[in-house]
């Protein structure tokens, strides 16, 4: 029988634990490495792909504003930043092996939390809590299964493996952002009525007077015909230009009218608690409030502003009524979107109706206008689908936590149980005394501040544009997004943008193992910061075609993907050495903080300043990133694959 296991395992250093093993150390029944690598980075991305961009899109379907959106999400990125501070606790209390079976089943039971909370009246602050118990499991689980797979696997299985488990975690990203955020859709969509369409056109020969239809026909106790109703199905525009004053009139009109009956909900600043101007915190009177209104003043986009006398387009109203006899606490939500034809017509109110048990006697209305240039007759049609968009994000997130119930089973089952894998008990105090000197080490270094400066600042601009892009493709073209759908969005992210951020990824390995990290750095530098232009391009031109948006995309994550293996060959380099393992999780812990602090004020920004300005300051977020670069000294061998190593 080998040595005991004990003893080599006394070090808090990972390395050590590692190479003090023998093959007689492990058990002798070993599993297949095949059969729980794949599984276990899978199970390690999808939690932190949904914290971070799955509830980003659920957010913004229920109508969050992106100031929330970006705000609270981003403070959810705090457990990766900080799990270096309890790693330790996952070497002394339990084995890791334990510790990745219970985290399974403590996400299920958060994923679990969050479909259940999300039909609630007060949703956002419950799935938020779930959420936080959600991301410091994840951190968790990600510490314990990175321990595991190097006492899992000697030293040959760890090299052949590792680029397998950076595979498998890239599919729990294309899953999450793509074929998730698609079943999403499916529910949402599937969970509706049928599509409407409502035609608009102009006719230079029908009368400039407005008025305000009426459904009264209908059948609303019906229980087996249910639809939406519209009248006039066929809406048509006067080409006889009105008053500036005429068409405000007639908006707030039908703007009070779709709110007085909850057709049209709307939500306090913050989205959780509004706060009296009398009751401003300091930093709000002094920092926020101040900034907020020079950043208004100085590049929020101007409107023209017009005279009540001022000729603007004709426009036309359009009534939708529920026929169904809607259930007690139920809604259905009606979106209507621009599907094709003349885009010289734009809805300016009824963009997001909400059907319920209170207004299902009375029509919500729709304003449409045309532009008062227009002067052949067109016409151009709006689609109208509707969903429980509650009840499709809570049936996606009752399938999420029973994988990873599932998960947790068949790991239970699978793992194998490498002899190394103990508790450390009764060594609390030497292990805290190396765990504070491992700590002062990395920050004893003599470019300690270059090396958090590049940390903190070489993703700057991707932080905010991360946080935005999902909102900018989702928001109308008439607040400056693009207009997609839910499904489009997952199409274009989840499966081209993860596709090809991957390859970009594996490209940009195989580069600096040719001429080294030294060589590659600034073209990883401009990699990873020019080709956001694509985005100020989508912003400008707001393009209908879905190839070009899918080509814009495909782009910009590709060069994500090449120039963010500097990022990571960086924090290895700096991690060489007897702390290295505690070193790099520490470096992680900062890359998170980079991410967080920049993302939490994105949506805030962009709010004020539009998404067509706010694209511009992503590109000027480059020379912050690229400030650090100039200081770092990197030997120009490191990356490069050396001919003994085979």
């Amino acid at each position: 029988m080998g040595r005991d296991a004990r003893p080599c395992v006394s070090n808090s250093n990972k390395d050590d634990i590692h190479h003090c093993m023998t093959n007689t150390d492990r058990s002798t029944k070993q599993r297949n490495p095949w059969a729980w690598i794949p599984s276990l980075y899978f199970a390690e991305g999808m939690p932190y792909v949904v914290v971070m961009t799955v509830a980003v899109i659920m957010f913004k379907r229920f109508g969050i504003s992106n100031t929330d959106i970006a705000l609270y999400t981003s403070w959810l990125y705090l457990p990766w930043v900080i799990k270096p501070l309890w790693s330790p606790i996952v070497d002394l209390l339990k084995t890791k092996r334990w510790w990745i079976v219970i985290m399974q089943l403590v996400i299920g039971a958060a994923l679990g939390g969050v479909a259940l909370a999300i039909p609630l009246p007060g949703f956002f602050k419950i799935t938020l809590i779930f959420l936080w118990l959600l991301a410091f499991s994840s951190a968790t689980h990600d510490i314990s299964a990175d321990g595991f797979y190097m006492l899992g696997l000697n030293e040959h299985q760890q090299a052949y493996f590792v680029g397998i488990r950076s595979t498998f975690y890239r599919i729990a990203m294309i899953t999450g952002q793509g074929l998730l955020i698609i079943l999403a859709g499916f529910f949402e969509t599937s969970t509706g009525l049928p599509p409407i369409d409502i035609t608009v056109s102009s006719n230079p020969t029908i009368s400039n007077t407005i008025q305000m239809p009426e459904i009264t026909s209908l059948n609303s106790n019906s229980e087996t015909n249910t639809f939406f109703a519209v009248f006039p199905q066929q809406a048509e525009i006067s080409k006889q230009n009105i008053p500036a004053e005429k068409l405000d009139s007639i908006r707030k009109i039908v703007s009070e009218h779709n709110r007085t009956n909850n057709f049209v909900i709307i939500k306090s600043e913050n989205g959780i608690n509004s706060i009296s101007e009398n009751n401003l915190s300091w930093w709000a009177e002094n920092i926020s409030v101040p900034l907020k209104d020079f950043l208004k003043n100085h590049f929020q986009l101007k409107t023209p502003i017009l005279s009540g006398k001022t000729l603007t387009g004709n426009v036309a109203v359009v009534a939708i009524k529920l026929n169904s006899k809607t259930e007690e606490g139920k809604e259905m939500v009606l979106n209507i979107k621009f599907r094709n034809g003349d885009n010289s017509y734009k809805l300016l109110e009824g963009e997001r109706l909400t059907f319920n048990s209170t207004n299902r006697e009375k029509p919500a209305y729709l304003l449409f206008q045309c532009d008062s240039k227009l002067k052949n007759s067109t016409q151009a049609v709006f689609k109208g689908t509707s969903g429980n968009i509650h009840l499709a994000w809570s049936i996606t997130f009752m399938i999420l936590a029973a994988m990873f119930v599932l998960f947790s089973i068949y790991h239970r089952l699978i793992l194998p149980h490498p002899k190394s894998d103990v508790q450390l008990v009764g060594q609390d105090q030497n292990f805290v005394k190396e765990f504070f000197k491992t700590f002062a080490s990395f920050f004893r270094r003599k470019d300690i501040g270059v090396i958090l400066a590049f940390l903190m600042l070489y993703r700057v601009g991707e932080a905010q544009l991360i946080k935005m892009a999902s909102p900018f493709m989702l928001d109308p073209r008439q607040l400056g997004g693009l207009g997609l759908t839910t499904g489009d969005v997952g199409l274009l992210y989840g499966t081209f943008g993860i596709l090809a951020l991957t390859i970009g990824g594996i490209l940009g390995g195989i580069a600096a193992s040719t001429k080294g990290f030294k060589y590659w750095l600034w073209w990883m530098v401009l990699a990873i910061n020019v080709p956001h232009l694509a985005y100020v391009y989508l912003a400008f031109a707001q393009p209908e075609n879905q190839l070009i948006i899918g080509l814009c995309v495909t782009i910009e994550q590709f060069s994500y993907g090449f120039g963010f293996t500097a990022y990571m060959l960086y924090m290895i380099y700096i991690s060489e050495g007897k702390n290295k393992t505690a070193h790099f999780a520490i470096a992680t812990g900062f890359m998170a903080l980079g991410m967080m602090l920049p993302g939490m004020f994105s949506g805030w920004l962009q709010e004020i300043i539009g998404y067509q300005n706010f694209f511009i300051w992503i590109m000027l977020c480059m020379i912050p990133a690229m400030i650090p670069v100039f200081f770092i000294r990197v030997n120009p061998e490191f990356g490069i694959k050396k001919e003994k190593e085979q």
